[in-house]
C-alpha cells in the first residue's frame, strides 16, 4: 500500500522576525496552503491516506482562524488524514484537540482527519498504524515506549503494514533551532533500536524539519514548507514523502518537493571594491527577478571603499523590498581606496573638505568606535564632495 508521510506544519507560526506585516502574513499563509499540495500528491499517485507526525499546529492554543483555515485545506486533501500531537500542539489538558471549537470545525470541514491522542493501535483496511502521541509540552522519556512490549503486536492483523507515527529527536539526530524558534520546545527522545524491526514495516518521524533517513525503516519528512535558514548543506526542507510498503518488506521511499518559499544563506568576502561585481552576481542567480519568494541570510565580510559602501546599501535596500526577509550580518570595515583618499585629502576646489579629510583618514586608521565614527563621516563627507563636484 501507498501512503504520504508529512511532519511539522506548525500552522499558526507567527514567524515575529519578518518586520514587513504583508510580508509576514505570506509567510504565515504558506503553512496552510501547502496542505493543497500535499493532498495534489495524495490523489495523483494513488495515496491511500496521509500521516502527520506531529506540530501539525504550532501551538496547543492556536486561534481560531487557523484552526478553521487548516480544517478547510485538511477537507479537501480528499484521503484519510491521521495525525498525532507533538511538541507543539502536544496533547495535554486544555490542547486545541480538546477544544470544543476544533472538534466543530473538524466535524464541519475536516471530517475525513482522524487525530490519534492515545498510543494505542489504529487498524485501517490497509495499515496498521501505531501512534506516539506526545501528552504534554515538555516530555520526558520515550513516546514509543509502549511498542517495546512483544505483547503489543500479538493482536494485530498479520496481513497489513505496521506504521509507527512518532515525534521526537531520535538518537543520533536531534532537532535543529534557529532564531525563528528561540523558545523550542523540547521533544522527547525516541530509541529506535528499542523498536521491535521485525515487528515493524515503517517508522514515520516528526520534529526535524529536513527530510532525512535515521534507520533502515525510519524517516524524518521535515516541513512540507521550509521555515528556517539552513545551518548545514544536509539541512533539506519543503518535501513529503511518498511511501509503499507492505508487511515484512523494506519500505520504498520517495522525496517530493512541496515547498514554495527558499530560505537560502550566503556567505560572501569582499576583497576589494571589485568584488561588489560578483557578490550582484551571486546574489542574481539566488533570487533572479523574483519577489517576495525568498528569504536570505547573508553574511558579508571584507573591506569596502566608500563609492562601493554606498553601492552595497544601495543592494541591501533593494533585496529588503525584494525578500520576504533579509537576515544580514555586514561584517565589512569601510575604508576609503587610495584613490579615494587622494582626491578628498588633496581637493584643490575645497581646502575645507581637504583638511576634514585629512583628520578623519588619520582617526579611521585605529580601532573601536572613534574610528567607526570617522570611517562613517569619511563617507558623508565623500557624498558631499561628489555632489559639489557635480553642481
Amino acid at each position: 500500500m501507498r501512503f504520504v508521510h508529512t511532519s511539522d506544519w506548525q500552522i499558526g507560526a507567527p514567524f515575529a522576525r519578518i518586520d514587513d506585516l504583508h510580508k509576514r502574513s505570506l509567510v504565515r499563509q504558506a503553512r496552510v496552503d501547502v496542505i493543497d499540495r500535499i493532498g495534489a500528491v495524495a490523489r495523483e499517485t494513488g495515496a491511500a491516506f496521509v500521516l502527520v507526525a506531529g506540530d501539525l499546529f504550532d501551538s496547543p492554543s492556536v486561534d481560531k482562524a487557523n484552526v478553521a483555515a487548516a480544517c478547510s485545506a485538511l477537507g479537501r486533501i480528499g484521503v484519510p488524514v491521521y495525525a498525532i500531537p507533538g511538541n507543539h500542539d502536544h496533547g495535554g489538558p486544555g490542547s486545541v484537540w480538546y477544544q470544543e471549537f476544533f472538534r466543530r470545525e473538524q466535524a464541519a470541514l475536516a471530517p475525513n482527519l482522524t487525530i490519534l491522542t492515545e498510543p494505542a493501535p489504529c487498524v485501517t483496511d490497509s495499515a496498521v498504524i501505531l501512534p506516539c502521541p506526545v501528552s504534554r509540552r515538555s516530555l520526558v522519556g520515550d513516546p514509543t515506549e509502549w511498542l517495546r512490549s512483544p505483547g503489543t503486536y500479538a493482536p494485530l492483523p498479520t496481513d497489513r503494514p505496521r506504521l509507527v507515527l512518532a515525534h521526537g529527536s531520535t538518537q543520533t539526530f536531534g532537532a535543529e533551532g534557529d532564531d525563528e524558534d528561540d523558545d523550542a520546545y523540547p521533544a522527547g527522545m525516541i530509541a529506535l533500536d528499542r523498536i521491535p524491526e521485525a515487528e515493524v514495516d515503517y517508522v514515520a518521524l516528526g520534529d526535524w524539519h529536513g527530510t532525512m533517513q535515521v534507520g533502515a525503516k525510519a524517516w524524518y519528512a521535515g516541513t512540507p514548507e521550509a521555515d528556517r535558514f539552513p545551518k548545514t548543506e544536509a539541512y533539506d526542507a519543503g518535501n513529503v514523502l511518498l511511501v509503499d510498503v507492505e508487511r515484512n518488506r523494506a519500505p520504498v521511499v520517495e522525496k517530493i518537493h512541496t515547498g514554495r518559499f527558499s530560505w537560502q544563506v550566503l556567505s560572501f568576502d569582499l576583497a576589494d571594491d571589485s568584488a561588489l561585481a560578483d557578490l550582484e552576481a551571486r546574489l542574481a542567480s539566488l533570487v533572479g527577478q523574483r519577489a517576495n519568494e525568498d528569504l536570505l541570510h547573508l553574511i558579508l565580510s571584507g573591506t569596502v571603499g566608500l563609492e562601493a559602501s554606498t553601492r552595497l546599501d544601495e543592494i541591501e535596500e533593494s533585496l529588503r523590498a525584494r525578500l520576504l526577509r533579509l537576515k544580514l550580518a555586514n561584517l565589512t570595515v569601510v575604508a576609503p581606496t587610495e584613490e579615494e583618499t587622494q582626491a578628498l585629502t588633496e581637493s584643490a576646489q575645497d581646502p575645507l573638505i581637504a583638511r576634514v579629510a585629512a583628520q578623519l583618514v588619520q582617526q579611521a586608521g585605529g580601532d573601536g568606535e572613534p574610528a567607526e565614527i570617522a570611517r562613517a563621516a569619511l563617507r558623508e563627507l565623500h557624498t558631499v564632495w561628489k555632489q559639489a563636484r557635480a553642481s
